[in-house]
C-alpha cells in the first residue's frame, strides 16, 4: 500500500504530487525594504522544490506597506513586484513543485515606523504600538489591496493563494471579540466579524479561479476566546463563498500560555474537517514522517505543513520516503546520491 504522504491531491485542478506542504514563514529577507524577490528567496524556496516538496506557499506577502510585519518582508502591493514573483515560481516549478503564496496584512503586530492600524485601538500587549482604529474606508482600502494582491498573484502564475486569518494578523483580529471591540457591522456578533473575511475572499474570487486556501488560528487560548468549535462556523461560511482548505494553526491573537507539543494543533484541523466536510491542512510541531502519515491515514487532514522540520532538511520528503518504504523519484542531478 502506498503512503498517503505521498499520494496526490487535486484540488481546481491542481494536481499536488504528495501532501508535504511548505508552510509559510516569514524570511525577513527584503533588504531593501521595498518588498522585492531577492536571492535568498529564490535558494531557500528551489531548495525544498529541489527536495521534492508537494507545495510550497511563500512566507505572508503583504497587500500594503502597512500590512508588514516587518520593513524586511516580501510585498506585493505594486505591480513592481509582479516580475520578481514570476521568476520565483518558475524556479520552484523547473523542479516539480506546485505554488502558494499566503496574501497578509498584519494589523496591529505590524513592527514598522508610522500608523498602524487594526480592528480597534488596542495594543497587542504593553510593549507594542497601539494601533488607530480604522475606518470603514480603511477596510474598503484593504478589501481592494487583496483584490490586487491575489490579481498580481495570478499574473505571477502561482497555483495556490493563502489568506492569512491567523497569528494575530488583521484578519484574525476582526475575527476574534478579544481585539475586536467594534460597535459597527464589523463588530459585535459572529456574523459582523466574520464581515472583512468575508468581503475579502468575495473580491479575491472576481480575479482568481484557483485554489483558495485560508490559514486560521482556531483557538485562542483564553476563556473569552475563540475554539475550534467557533470556527466551525466560520469555516461553513467559508465554504460557501468557495474556500477549498482550511489550513488550521492557533493562538497569537492575544498574549497566553500554550501548552505546546508534537501536532498538538492536529485536533483543532481534525474537529474542523469533521464538522465541516471540508478540506483542511495540520500544522504545528510535526517532524516525523510516521507522525504525518498517522495524520492522514486517520482523516485528520488532508495536508500536512510542515514548518521548522524544512529549515533544518531541506529533502525531508527524501527521509520520509525511506521511512515509510516509499520510492520516490530524485532530481537526475542527485541520482547517485539519492540512494
Amino acid at each position: 500500500m502506498t503512503a498517503k504522504l505521498f499520494s496526490p491531491l487535486t484540488i481546481k485542478g491542481v494536481t499536488l504530487k504528495n501532501r508535504i506542504v511548505m508552510s509559510p514563514m516569514c524570511m525577513y529577507s527584503s533588504h531593501n525594504k521595498d518588498g522585492h524577490v531577492q536571492n535568498w528567496h529564490r535558494t531557500h524556496y528551489t531548495a525544498r522544490a529541489v527536495g521534492q516538496v508537494g507545495l510550497i506557499i511563500v512566507e505572508a506577502t503583504a497587500v500594503t506597506p502597512q500590512g508588514r510585519i516587518s520593513p524586511q518582508d516580501l510585498g506585493i502591493w505594486s505591480d513592481e513586484h509582479v516580475e520578481g514573483f514570476q521568476e520565483l515560481v518558475s524556479l520552484m516549478k523547473e523542479h516539480g513543485a506546485k505554488t502558494g503564496i499566503q496574501l497578509a496584512h498584519a494589523g496591529r503586530k505590524a513592527v514598522l515606523d508610522g500608523e498602524i492600524v487594526a480592528p480597534s485601538a488596542i495594543a497587542f500587549n504593553e510593549k507594542s504600538k497601539a494601533p488607530k482604529e480604522m475606518t470603514k474606508s480603511d477596510i474598503e482600502e484593504t478589501v481592494q489591496a487583496f483584490k490586487k494582491g491575489a490579481e498580481r498573484a495570478a499574473k505571477a502564475g502561482f497555483d495556490v493563494i493563502e489568506l492569512h486569518g491567523a497569528h494575530g494578523y488583521l484578519l484574525n483580529e476582526f475575527l476574534s471579540p478579544l481585539s475586536n471591540k467594534r460597535s459597527d457591522e464589523y463588530g459585535g456578533s459572529v456574523k459582523n466579524r466574520y464581515r472583512i473575511l468575508r468581503e475579502v475572499i468575495d473580491a479575491v474570487k472576481t480575479v482568481w479561479n484557483g485554489p483558495l486556501f485560508v490559514r486560521v488560528s482556531a483557538h485562542d487560548y483564553h476563556k473569552e476566546g475563540l475554539t475550534a468549535e467557533d470556527y466551525i462556523t466560520f469555516a461553513e461560511w467559508m465554504k460557501e463563498q468557495g474556500v477549498d482548505l482550511i489550513d488550521v494553526s492557533s493562538g497569537a491573537v492575544v498574549p497566553a500560555n500554550i501548552n505546546v507539543y508534537p501536532g498538538y494543533q492536529v485536533k483543532y484541523s481534525e474537529t474542523i474537517k469533521n464538522g465541516v466536510d471540508i478540506l483542511t491542512g495540520a500544522v504545528g510541531l510535526i517532524t516525523s514522517p510516521i507522525q504525518a502519515e498517522e495524520i492522514l491515514q486517520n482523516d485528520r487532514a488532508d495536508l500536512v505543513l510542515l514548518a521548522r522540520e524544512l529549515l533544518r532538511d531541506p529533502y525531508w520528503p527524501r527521509t520520509a520516503a525511506k521511512e515509510l518504504g516509499v520510492s520516490i523519484e530524485a532530481p537526475k542531478q542527485y541520482e547517485r546520491g539519492w540512494i
